[in-house]
């Protein structure tokens, strides 16, 4: 089966990195990309200025930019990925759903919306079912799905592990992000350089709600959000890439920190394509000093979370955590998302 995709806003950062990791998709290809108006019409090779690590995979350097307009989009399109920033994209999308699209969208416009899936495939899959909610209420025959924000996915998954397992009643986290967070013009080198940034606006709203409503149960009719309180406190600091955190997590069972490392490592994954094999990668006591950014954001292509440093509070736990953020915290997700949408028969 060959699903056919396009990538809305394919010229940006997180655009670029849906492109290789589309390269050689066993199910997925790229039959259509759109950008700005001033792009639209041009090859993609002249149209983007190409900045990942790896060149213009051949077959995507000639296909003509299209503008992002549902008009300048093929009918034979399965799928959508949306790179857009949130400001166009709540704009934008709902013209795409309104004509029948299916969207996967990393952009943070509608993420807390009550009819909107917001999906780790890992945690969540049956939030999906949130599309015929969706569809009922919007009288639309699309159908929008969001990835969490990079430091919310980051996160997540360690928390579900350990609610599953010993109840979460409250975490607080210490975020220390990556630059590419920002995108290729975000933060400045004067800014960032010998320097951290404690404020990254938004973010940590981001942080407090997104989790709740991940980790949250839906009925068949509602989602309701998990009773948890969590506190998020972000900060820029000057790493490329790889979202560092360290949680504090107060749980209604006393696990030692040996059966929650357990919990976090057999935390099941999902047979998909992009998916790693394992989700969560725990460091031992022997490797207090992990995970670190430039040695563990790359595990499993980058789609891995790595934990570490796990050990007592007064009133439960703390641990570190990191993933990659434009891999697993960004592009990664959405397609994630879109691979789940296939094998649940959305597409």
């Amino acid at each position: 089966m060959t699903v056919s995709v396009g990538i809305l806003g394919a010229t940006g950062a997180v655009g670029q990195r849906f492109i290789q990791l589309l390269d050689g998709h066993p199910t997925f290809e790229i039959d259509a990309l759109t950008a700005s108006e001033s792009s639209a019409g041009k090859p993609y090779r002249e149209a983007a200025k190409w900045r990942a690590n790896t060149p213009i995979p051949r077959d995507v350097a000639e296909i003509e930019v299209g503008k992002t307009h549902p008009d300048a989009v093929g009918d034979d399109i399965d799928l959508l990925f949306s790179s857009l920033p949130s400001g166009v994209a709540s704009e934008v999308e709902p013209k795409f759903l309104e004509a029948g699209y299916v969207v996967s969208s990393n952009s943070s416009n509608d993420r807390m919306a009550e009819d909107v899936p917001l999906t780790i495939p890992e945690i969540n899959p049956d939030h999906l079912d949130l599309i015929e909610v969706q569809r009922d209420n919007r009288g639309w025959d699309g159908a929008l799905i969001k990835n969490p924000n990079c430091s919310t996915i980051t996160m997540v998954p360690t928390l579900a592990a350990l609610d599953e397992g010993f109840g979460i009643e409250r975490a607080d986290v210490t975020t220390l992000q990556a630059v590419s967070g920002a995108g290729y013009s975000g933060v400045t080198s004067m800014e960032i350089i010998d320097n951290a940034i404690p404020h990254i606006g938004g973010e940590e709203n981001k942080m407090e709600t997104e989790s709740r409503k991940l980790l949250g149960e839906f009925d068949g009719a509602e989602l309701s959000m998990h009773d948890a309180e969590v506190n998020a406190s972000c900060n820029r600091i000057p790493t490329l890439d790889g979202h560092l955190e360290s949680v504090f997590v107060d749980l209604a069972d006393d696990p030692s920190p040996a059966a929650a490392r357990e919990a976090l490592e057999s935390f099941p994954g999902i047979d998909l394509p992009s998916a790693p094999d394992q989700l969560i990668h725990v460091f031992g006591d022997d490797q207090p000093d992990r995970p670190q950014p430039r040695l563990d954001r790359n595990r499993d292509n980058g789609m891995a979370i790595s934990a570490g440093g796990v050990s007592e509070t007064p009133s439960g736990l703390k641990y570190n955590c990191l993933a990659h953020n434009t891999l697993r915290g960004a592009a990664g997700a959405s397609l994630l998302n879109g691979e789940l949408l296939v094998e649940e028969g959305w597409i």
